[in-house]
């Protein structure tokens, strides 16, 4: 299933409720309200309007987009990454220009997902200086020349849409076998080495000309480019802000639960980190039909708002041995399908340990580079997990 399609069936599952009212990291609210805040008081807002003169618009017009020489700013602000430690600053751009089958998208909102942290703290490895973001809602403000007519036609100009953390080329051998997860071009390319398909960067600093690199599609900006494969319509009633999870936490949920997991009416579930991806799969478990669906934290709050999300059951780690109390729910089988959204090399084990004989252990939290999980062999073998 290719990505739009497999977001759309995503953003139609349910009526999804944003846990970034709840559940999400401070960090990611500060950002939202950040990017999306009042203009006198923000240097980052996606409704500014920047001035142009005449001597601006000839020298940097052969690095502005089209969007720009048609009456739009010939510039834009974005969010650094330098360096791990460091606060990212906001920095004055060359407005971004797309390419062929890329749309340049006016961003609406952005959320601040855990792998950006883990980026921005140096546990993941990624090229730098970086505009990291990845969950984005935004409106189609220019495509790329020589885009395919199909493309323009799908995503028309002023068209609301939301953008997968995952920007699948479409062409590659997996993208070929609805694999978009594991796109070629996407990890060889964006993920290693922080440009879009042609090997090029389309961020490049105003006062210097200096690349940037992209995560993703470099969220945290007032404008950014996406290729198409990657994007979706938002529906009129969906607003922005709340929305923005559905290309990441959401999209990831989704894909755990329908596909991965495969969840039919009546199993029970268990989900291990009740962040933004752990709300999302106790919504979604919800909707499929689970009958016992348990939650797993180690904070009362979130495992509070965990109930409003669909939970049966609540387990405290902090409190409580987590396997014994999901083996106690289930009367002693495990669940039939355990899911792991924090990353961590314990709840890797607790995930595995709390499954039923033959259920099924899905792991989607990422973690600290180079990190292990360790399991019995046995266990996965005998016991068909």
């Amino acid at each position: 299933m290719s990505f739009p399609r497999f977001l759309r069936s995503a953003i139609k599952t349910s009526r999804i409720t944003s846990p970034s009212k709840f559940a999400l990291s401070s960090a990611r609210s500060t950002l939202f309200a950040t990017f999306n805040g009042d203009c006198n008081r923000r240097p980052f807002c996606s409704d500014s309007k920047n001035s142009t003169s005449e001597s601006e618009k000839s020298t940097t017009a052969s690095a502005s987009s089209y969007y720009h020489l048609s009456g739009g700013p010939s510039h834009m602000r974005a969010a650094v990454f330098w360096e791990p430690g460091k606060p990212l600053t906001f920095e004055d751009f060359h407005m971004p220009r797309p390419k062929a089958n890329e749309v340049l998208i006016k961003t609406k909102a952005c959320g601040v997902c855990h792998s950006d942290l883990h980026v921005m703290k140096g546990e993941l490895p990624f090229a730098s200086p970086c505009v990291v973001g990845h969950e984005i809602t935004g409106e189609v403000v220019e495509h790329g020349q020589l885009t395919d007519t199909k493309i323009i036609e799908r995503y028309p100009m002023g068209s609301q849409v939301v953008g997968a953390f995952i920007m699948p080329c479409g062409s590659c051998f997996f993208c070929s076998k609805g694999q978009d997860d594991l796109c070629e071009a996407f990890f060889a390319y964006n993920r290693a080495k922080g440009t879009l398909y042609d090997g090029e960067t389309r961020l490049f600093l105003r006062n210097s000309g200096k690349p940037v690199y992209m995560y993703s599609m470099g969220g945290l900006a007032e404008y950014c480019v996406v290729p198409a494969h990657a994007l979706a319509v938002l529906p009129n009633t969906l607003p922005y802000t709340e929305s923005a999870i559905l290309g990441c936490a959401v999209f990831t949920a989704y894909g755990a639960m329908a596909h991965a997991a495969e969840v039919r009416p009546g199993d029970a579930i268990a989900v291990i980190g009740i962040g933004g991806v752990g709300s999302s799969c106790l919504q979604i478990a919800r909707a499929f039909g689970a009958s016992e669906i348990i939650a797993v934290d180690v904070q009362d709050e979130k495992l509070q708002k965990a109930k409003m999300f669909g939970a049966t059951h609540c387990v405290n780690a902090l409190k409580e041995d987590t396997v014994k109390r999901i083996k106690d729910i289930t009367g002693g089988m495990g669940v039939d399908v355990a899911v792991e959204a924090l990353g961590k090399p314990q709840t890797f084990l607790q995930c595995v340990q709390s499954v039923r004989d033959g259920g099924k252990a899905v792991m989607i939290g990422l973690t600290l580079s180079g990190a292990k999980g360790e399991v019995d062999i046995n266990h996965l073998v005998r016991r068909q997990v």
